[in-house]
């Protein structure tokens, strides 16, 4: 698909994929002074199979990438999926600490 145009829509906590103007899909997301943590990720069914989802991951990932202030901690099953098909940005994701919690 063409003419996918993503945008961070601060006020509503989501990147939002446009197509001609009207919200394709988003990806939600919570932020933390350390973390970006995305949520949920959505398509409107006329839209799904046509690259919407992972021109909106990507865009929003890329974006992340170059503000460089948060690490992203991938809890929508969507986001975390495209990320274990695209090694290039296992990078931006937050590994937590092994737990020292005991019986």
């Amino acid at each position: 698909m063409t003419d996918i145009e993503v945008v961070n829509n601060t006020g509503a906590h989501r990147y939002e994929a446009r197509v001609h103007g009207r919200v394709a899909g988003f990806a939600q997301y919570q932020l933390t002074d350390e973390l970006i943590v995305f949520t949920h990720t959505e398509v409107e069914g006329e839209f799904e199979g046509q690259g919407v989802g992972g021109a909106l991951v990507r865009w929003a990932l890329d974006d992340v990438r170059a503000l460089g202030l948060r690490r992203v901690l991938p809890l929508c099953p969507f986001v975390k999926a495209w990320i274990g098909r695209h090694r290039d940005y296992r990078d931006l994701v937050y590994h937590a600490p092994s737990s020292t919690a005991r019986d």
